[in-house]
């Protein structure tokens, strides 16, 4: 008896546009099996590789609010603030509930 090839699996439904692309056109290029193999390969080298950017004034932020919540002398409420620069000044608004 021949052992039947494992076939890579691959959950196309979480496949972004673009993945999806790559994929098929793998699959018209080298063939449905050799294509989801080295799909699959990729799609692990890559979703290592992408991390969400990190936003570098939210992180210092961040930092520099941090040692105020844990002294406990900033509370922010569950809506938030808004942040925005106005002319040579910072302008914190309390976000509106609707």
């Amino acid at each position: 008896m021949m052992a039947k090839k494992q076939k890579a699996k691959i959950a196309e439904k979480e496949l972004t546009k673009g993945q999806l692309r790559k994929l098929n056109a793998l699959r018209k290029s080298l063939g449905e099996e050799i294509a989801d193999k080295a799909f699959a390969e990729w799609l692990e080298t890559v979703a290592v590789e992408e991390a969400a950017p990190v936003d570098k004034n939210a992180e210092l932020i961040a930092e520099t609010l941090a040692p105020l919540l844990e002294t406990k002398k900033l509370k922010i409420p569950r809506g938030g603030y808004f942040v925005t620069r106005g002319r040579r000044r910072v302008i914190v608004s309390q976000v509106e509930e609707e």
